[in-house]
């Protein structure tokens, strides 16, 4: 049996350590909508500085922005901001689109 396919949705500062120390052991996909996010870490760039440049450039870690890189994979992950308003409610639009996105990614005949 192969090793689950995992995709981790929003590579920022939680979404990139965990892909990438996922990807040591599993077929994992970091996708990202931000096209540009995607560019700099196939350049070995991350922003946050979660991950160094060398840790990037060898990992297995599979990069996309495309959606369709990510169809039929075994788990999704999101990792998307939440950020709060002045009323300490979570702004939960990212999740929502980030779901949206991954439920018409699904095969419904991968069944666990």
């Amino acid at each position: 049996m192969s090793p689950p396919r995992i995709v981790i949705v929003g590579l920022g500062y939680v979404g990139l350590p965990l892909a990438v120390a996922l990807a040591r052991k599993f077929d994992v996909t970091g996708m990202d909508k931000d096209s540009g996010r995607i560019a700099e870490l196939r350049e070995g760039h991350d922003r946050t500085r979660e991950v160094d440049t060398e840790t990037l450039r060898s990992s297995p870690l599979k990069l996309a922005d495309d959606p369709e890189e990510c169809r039929g994979a075994d788990v999704y992950i999101v990792t998307v901001p939440t950020p709060v308003d002045a009323h300490n409610r979570p702004d939960l639009a990212a999740v929502m689109s980030a779901t949206r996105t991954i439920a018409g990614l699904i095969d419904p005949a991968k069944r666990p």
